[in-house]
C-alpha cells in the first residue's frame, strides 16, 4: 500500500494575496513544528539531562549551568532543522549553489564575528578547567569576587560590592588569574607602612595579634606578618591571614574592619604608622612686574 505525503490545506487568502497561500502555509507549518520541537526540548530534555548532570557532578556546578545553556541552543538549532524539514526547505541546504552561498556567509560571519566566537571557544575551556568553578573567589586584572555563571560569551562575577560584573571569557583565559583561595576559604593581605623610628618587631606582633583575634580569622594557617620591602620613607609590612567562605560573607568588610583595628591599636601602643612622605623643592622664581 503506498502512502500519499501529507497535504496542508493552503489558506483561504484574498485574490491579491492568493499567490503568497505556498508561502504562508510554510511559514505556519514551519513555526508550529519549530516552536514544537523547541518546547518538546526545554520541558522534556534538559530537565532529564540536567538532573543526571546534577546527580554525578555534584561538585561541579559550572558544569550544570553551562550544559543549561549550550543544550538550549542545540534545541534551538534542531527545532530550525525540523522546521526546514517539515517544509522541505532543508534539501536547499544541500543544493551545491546553496552550499557555497552558506559557505561564504559563514566566513563573512567568522570574520566580523571572531572577538564573539573566541569568547565562545574561551567558555568552553573555562568550563573544562577543573580549578574553575561556579563558586569561586578569583582575581584577575580587573577586580575580584565570587563566579555566578560561565554563559557563551562572558562569565558573571559578583564584586565585594555586590555588584555584578560580566567580564569577556577571552580576558580569563588570556590573562593571569590569582585564586586566593583554599578549600571554601580566603587569604586576606595588607600592607601596612611603619616608621623608620619604630620598633619593627613590635608592629609585626602587633599585627600578627590583631589578625589572629579577629573573629573570622581561621586557625589554620596561621596568620603571619613580614617586612617586604625597606622603601625610602617607611618599612612595608604584609600581614596575611585567612578567613572562612568569602561567597557568604563580604572581604571588603574584614579588610576595612582589620584597618579600624590596626589604627585603633597602633595609636594606643604608641606606634607610628609612616608619615606622609616629605618633598623638598629648591630653584628660584621670579615674578615680572607689568604696569
Amino acid at each position: 500500500m503506498t502512502v500519499a505525503p501529507a497535504q496542508f490545506a493552503r489558506p483561504a487568502l484574498p485574490e491579491p494575496l492568493a499567490p503568497y497561500a505556498p508561502l504562508v502555509t510554510d511559514v505556519v507549518v514551519f513555526l508550529a513544528v519549530a516552536v514544537g520541537v523547541y518546547l518538546l526540548g526545554r520541558l522534556l530534555v534538559v530537565p532529564v539531562v540536567l538532573r543526571v548532570l546534577r546527580v554525578r557532578n555534584r561538585n561541579n556546578p559550572t558544569l550544570v549551568t553551562a550544559t543549561e545553556t549550550y543544550l538550549a541552543v542545540a534545541i534551538a538549532a534542531v527545532a530550525v532543522f525540523a522546521g526546514l524539514v517539515a517544509t522541505g526547505q532543508a534539501a536547499f541546504l544541500l543544493d551545491t549553489d546553496s552550499a557555497i552561498l552558506i559557505a561564504a556567509l559563514t566566513f563573512a560571519f567568522g570574520v566580523a564575528g571572531q572577538e564573539v566566537f573566541g569568547s565562545l571557544i574561551s567558555g568552553f575551556f573555562l568550563v573544562a578547567d577543573p580549578d574553575f568553578n561556579v563558586g569561586d573567589w578569583i582575581s584577575w586584572s580587573g577586580g575580584e569576587g565570587v563566579v555566578e555563571a560561565v554563559d557563551f560569551r562572558v562569565t558573571r562575577i559578583r564584586t565585594p560590592d555586590n555588584e555584578t560584573v560580566t567580564v569577556p571569557n577571552t580576558e580569563l583565559t588570556t590573562n593571569a588569574l590569582t585564586r586566593p583561595f583554599g578549600r571554601d576559604s580566603y587569604r586576606v593581605t595588607e600592607r601596612v607602612f611603619v616608621a623608620y623610628a619604630e620598633d619593627t618587631e613590635r608592629a609585626l606582633k602587633e599585627l600578627r595579634d590583631l589578625a589572629a583575634a579577629h573573629d573570622r580569622t581561621l586557625e589554620e594557617p596561621e596568620p603571619t606578618a613580614r617586612i617586604v620591602d625597606l622603601g625610602p620613607d617607611s618599612i612595608t609590612v604584609r600581614a596575611e591571614f585567612w578567613v572562612d567562605d568569602p561567597a557568604n560573607r563580604g572581604v571588603a568588610d574584614v579588610r576595612s574592619d582589620f584597618r579600624r583595628r590596626v589604627k585603633r591599636r597602633f595609636d594606643e601602643a604608641g606606634l607610628t604608622l609612616a608619615p606622609a612622605a616629605g618633598r623638598e623643592l629648591s630653584g628660584s622664581v621670579t615674578v615680572e612686574s607689568r604696569e
